[in-house]
């Protein structure tokens, strides 16, 4: 049991004013008390990470080389947000999906996958809801609102995602700008929270939706960016300040 939203169990870290700092190694984890259990975060790169719950162990938008994910236990349960190569790979999944392995996605990566993982994957979109095990599972809508940006992410097409461990509330953010549907999530605990330019946001939007919302605790991730739009994690735990504990992973080695 919990004592509170900010009881933490962390492996291999340390904490200095709010932000939590991983060592220089690969796949380095911090695990999560809930009163579902424990559940352990592994960063693997920009947007993909593996996450082993009490439910089974859930890869979140699994790309690149196999290779990088078996050190971990396989996927019973893969999210897929969007179609963009650095969030959805056929050869990857095909490589990581098992015979049960159950893939959520949204509808436009659902049409375009080929037979075999379609038969696997069940298509939700914004506003929509699934569940697998006991974990319930929200579709939240994920996409630009920058003009001259709408062309990466279009309303209604990509997802985000909350996951509700008995509780225990995870935001999946995928690729998003800083949208009213983020700012009015309530009760979150962990969160990802994407940031790079020209796709998704900037460091200063990411943290002040996250002031608004408020998670316990936030890792910034995805924040690799084209022409000068990568955005510097340590400025967006410096903005954040003591409001949400910022985690700071290892994502890009």
């Amino acid at each position: 049991m919990i004592q509170s939203r900010r009881r933490f169990l962390a492996t291999s870290a340390a904490t200095v004013g709010g932000v939590t700092f991983l060592p220089y190694m690969a796949q380095a984890a911090d695990t999560f008390s809930s009163d579902a259990g424990d559940i352990t975060i592994h960063p693997i790169e920009h947007a993909s990470f593996v996450m082993e719950t009490p439910l089974g162990t859930i890869h979140v938008d699994p790309v690149g080389e196999a290779s990088a994910y078996a050190d971990l236990p396989a996927p019973e349960l893969i999210l897929i947000t969007h179609e963009h190569g650095d969030h959805y790979n056929v050869d990857t999944l095909t490589a990581l999906a098992g015979e049960n392995t159950r893939i959520i996605s949204n509808p436009a990566v659902h049409d375009m996958m080929p037979p075999e993982l379609q038969e696997k994957t069940a298509a939700i979109g914004n506003g929509e809801n699934a569940s697998w095990r006991d974990l319930g599972i929200s579709a939240i809508p994920a996409h630009n609102t920058t003009e001259d940006r709408m062309q990466f992410h279009p309303p209604g097409r990509d997802n985000g995602y909350v996951l509700d461990f008995n509780g225990f509330r995870v935001y999946i953010s995928g690729d998003t700008e800083d949208i009213p549907e983020m700012r009015a999530l309530e009760n979150i605990d962990l969160a990802f929270v994407c940031m790079n330019l020209p796709f998704t946001m900037d460091a200063t939007a990411a943290a002040s939706a996250v002031l608004e919302f408020q998670p316990t605790y936030v890792y910034p991730y995805h924040y690799h960016g084209r022409d000068g739009g990568t955005q510097d994690p340590a400025e967006f735990a410096g903005l954040v300040g003591e409001v949400s504990e910022v985690k700071l992973g290892n994502w890009y080695g």
